[in-house]
Order: C-alpha cells, then structure tokens, then sequence
C-alpha cells in the first residue's frame, strides 16, 4: 500500500475549526443557551405565544448549532486516529475510509466556515423573500413560480419552517408574486446573496411554434424587522383595501373580505397578505412586511448616499444568474462564475453551492472596499 501523508490537510482542519470555534463563540452559545432554558423552563412561559415562540425557536437554533460544532470537532478529531490505524495496520479498506471521510469533512468545514462569515448588521435575522414575474410574459410568470418552489425546496431540505404570506396568480399559469418568509435565524444573511433579477432561457412549453424564450424573475430579500428597528409609519399615510383572497382553479377561496392589502402613501409602496382566515392577522402580517420594506428601503438610501460620497455605483449587479435549459444545460452565477450543469437539480432546491460562493463573493467585495 502506498504511504499517504494526509499531515497538510488534517492540519488545516484543525486551523480552519479553531477560526470557526473562535468567531462563533461556543462559551457565549453555551451561556445563551442555558438563559434560554431557563426561560422556556418558566410556567408562564406560553401566556405571550409570540414571545414563547421566539424563546423557543432560538433556543432549538443555538443547539442545533451547538450539536453541529461539537459533533464537527469531534469528526475532525477521529481522522487523525483513522490515518493511524491505516497506517499502523497497512489496511488498504482503512485507508481508503480514511480518504472518503477527509473529504467528507472537509466540504462540511467549509460549509460551516461560510456561515461565519454572515457578520452583517441585520444578517441574524429572519427573511422575507419576495419574488414577481418580470419581462417576458406567461413563461416570466411561470419561472417566477418555479424559483419560488426552488427556494421552498431549499429551506424544506435544512428543515427550515416557511410561511407563504401572499401569492397572486397569473392568468394563464405561474405567478405575479409572491412573498414567504423563512423562519429561522440567520436565513436574512444567507439568502440575501439571491436577491436580483434571474434570467431564465427555455423553449417555451407556452408558445405553439416551440421557440426558445427568455424570460426574467426578480428577487427581493428583506430582514424581518424587530420592535428596536424604529421604522416610524403613520396611520394615516396608509391606505388599507380589504378583499376576498382567491387561489388557482377556484380553490382555496375564502367566502368573506379576509385578505388585506396596504399602500404606503408616501413611498407607494404596496404589501398584501391572504395567508390567514382573519382579516386582523391578515393586516398585522401584511404591516410586518410593510415595515421590513420600508427598513430596506431606508437601508438602501443610506447606502445609495455612502456609494455618492465615495463615488462609487452600486456593489450589485441587477442580473445575477442564468437559468438555461436549451440549446445546452447551465446554471451559472453572474457575479461569482460558479455554474452547475444540471438546472433541474438547481430548480429542485440544490443551490447551497451558489449560496456559498455569493456569501464568499460578497465577503471579498466588502473587504477589497475597507
């Protein structure tokens, strides 16, 4: 058998764990934890059901990364023993269940070294994501469906909770839009690399003559807001409709004015929501993501001034990805050049890799502008 030194790649193992370890802080995560539990341990705890949800819904995140590191650590641990025993035994089979694990562990560190560097100011928080039909008629509306079931199908494969909070329908097939929010912390930061315009080129299944067509979708990655975010609304700048929600196919039709729609007079900005059967929660729903607008809004202004001061256009390209299906088969990210072969998988979910490679693209941009 022949001698493999895996020496490098174990030591840069353990360097790459301890970065992790360090900027994640386990003794903090260990600290809150045990805060947490000790709120969710109080018997009043469920009185306020929001607040129990968030205690909850943090405490189960914070173990969940826990459990993550620890067992991470302790995979990074065993190689060095599995190398050994190879080694020692002159095991051809231990060997190469060595290499596989290396390998394995490796593509886990760097998965996990991505999720350090969401250090943002609101890259913590929950999303709201928002996705409408652009240039390109019934086939933009259909890709607009399609890249909304790609990312329900992404956060369904981590086991992340989503609430789709409105969606309107096009006529023919596909959808307006659509906004949906992703409930677990840190999904702002990680998502927020998707937001643009994404192309999509097909033959369309919608023109008889079978020519090929592009068509484009946008989307709008927002922070859930938060009581101490101050985004001031006045009541009376507000223009609230109420209406009767309706779905595809006539199902899903609700029999009175539950669904609710709000225009922010002064901005003209425009939020609905027809997720719930109370037309109260309808409009406290819609509200959250009335303010979660007007904070990006308010986010991008500033920005739009700090890019005037230093004379520079915006960091972010309005297209950032093609989709494209015929003459050939590709995904490929604009911005970052990773691109992948198989759409299909893309549409079905797998996109971590363009997650990963925008969260690194976006890192260097902000450290070459320091």
């Amino acid at each position: 058998m022949a001698a493999v030194d895996p020496s490098e790649e174990l030591k840069s193992l353990e360097t790459t764990m301890g970065s992790i370890e360090a900027v994640l802080d386990l003794d903090k995560i260990r600290a809150d934890i045990a805060s947490l539990e000790e709120e969710a341990a109080a018997p009043n705890l469920w009185d306020d059901l929001a607040n129990a949800q968030k205690v909850t819904s943090r405490l189960s995140f914070l173990q969940g990364e826990l459990r993550k590191v620890l067992h991470l650590r302790g995979r990074v641990g065993d190689l060095a023993v599995m190398f050994e025993l190879a080694a020692d035994e002159n095991d051809a089979d231990t060997l190469a269940e060595a290499l596989t694990e290396l390998t394995s562990v490796q593509k886990t560190v760097e998965e996990l070294e991505v999720r350090t560097l969401l250090s943002g100011e609101y890259d913590a928080r929950e999303a709201l994501v928002n996705i409408r039909a652009e240039a390109g008629g019934v086939d933009a509306a259909d890709f607009a469906e399609q890249l909304m079931r790609m990312y329900l199908r992404w956060a369904e494969r981590h086991n992340y909770p989503t609430e789709v909070l409105d969606t309107s329908y096009a006529e023919e097939a596909g959808i307006k839009s659509a906004t949906f929010s992703v409930k677990i912390p840190y999904a702002y930061g990680t998502l927020s690399v998707e937001q643009g315009t994404h192309r999509l080129v097909r033959i369309s299944p919608f023109d008889n003559q079978g020519r090929r067509q592009t068509s484009f979708a946008g989307v709008e990655v927002l922070p859930v807001v938060e009581v101490s975010d101050h985004v001031e609304i006045d009541e009376t700048e507000l223009r609230i409709d109420v209406y009767r929600a309706s779905g595809p196919g006539g199902q899903g039709v609700n029999t009175t004015d539950s669904a609710v729609r709000i225009t922010h007079l002064p901005t003209g900005v425009v939020v609905s929501c027809q997720n719930e059967r109370s037309q109260i929660q309808n409009k406290a729903s819609a509200m959250n993501v009335l303010q979660a607008k007007l904070l990006e809004r308010r986010r991008q202004e500033e920005r739009a001034l700090m890019d005037s001061l230093k004379g520079e256009g915006s960091s972010w390209g309005n297209q950032m990805r093609s989709y494209v299906l015929a003459p050939y088969q590709m995904v490929k990210d604009l911005r970052t050049e990773y691109e992948v072969g198989n759409p299909q998988a893309v549409l079905d979910g797998d996109i971590d890799g363009f997650i990963e490679a925008g969260i690194r693209w976006r890192k260097q941009r902000e450290t070459a502008a320091e």
